[in-house]
């Protein structure tokens, strides 16, 4: 990608990006705090600003490195800290807690499916092209971290979700892969296996969308 074409990429994909990764984070948050746990919100962290969920690699470098490669599209934010064992009911409340990120992310990618509606709505206005092109890049950044997050390792959303729907003995048998579960997932990423994975669930997302909004 020549660098001109890359910074008006950027430009564009900057504000849905923040949104996927600032409104997953501020979810969990919210609902951890619904269900008893304070940490997040006394840290400051249930907030839509941006700021205080930027990580350097994850919200910047990577989406860019990605955005300029051309693979699949995603990055992460800092983690909303939760503490489960204040949760009223830890293994059963973890389950909200962590389907809260991907919710989010399904949320905005509807919404981001609606602007590509109105967009098409007003074609050769000024505005309707770039709108497009941002709108695009919420859809599939917001259905790559969404598919991604729910991968069943641990300390994604999904492997939060498997320890908290799993019998205790298979649920701890799990949790024991968290400590390693970055590592895991930083592997996968640097070779064609994520992409194997994600990209029949992407393709079902996108399909749903599609046949919901009539695109």
């Amino acid at each position: 990608m020549q660098l001109e074409h890359l910074i008006q990429t950027i430009a564009i994909a900057a504000i849905p990006i923040l949104f996927a990764i600032t409104l997953h984070e501020a979810a969990h948050g919210y609902v951890a705090r619904h269900f008893g746990d304070m940490t997040a919100y006394q840290q400051g962290r249930i907030s839509l600003n941006p700021i205080r969920h930027i990580d350097p690699v994850g919200t910047v470098l990577l989406p860019v490195l990605t955005l300029w490669l051309g693979g699949i599209l995603f990055g992460w934010a800092k983690p909303v800290p939760v503490n489960f064992a204040a949760l009223r009911r830890p293994k059963q409340d973890m389950l909200w807690v962590a389907l809260a990120g991907p919710g989010a992310n399904l949320f905005m990618a509807f919404f981001w499916a609606l602007l590509v509606k109105l967009a098409w709505s007003f074609p050769g206005n000024y505005f309707a092209e770039p709108m497009l092109e941002m709108a695009k890049i919420g859809i599939k950044i917001n259905v790559v971290l969404m598919v991604l997050n729910l991968l069943p390792l641990p300390p994604l959303d999904g492997g939060r979700i498997a320890v908290s729907l799993l019998p205790h003995r298979q649920a701890y048998k799990l949790s024991l892969l968290e400590p390693y579960g970055m590592f895991i997932l930083i592997f996968l990423a640097i070779t064609p296996v994520l992409g194997w994975i994600l990209t029949p669930f992407i393709g079902v997302m996108y399909y749903i969308i599609q046949s919901i909004l009539g695109l």
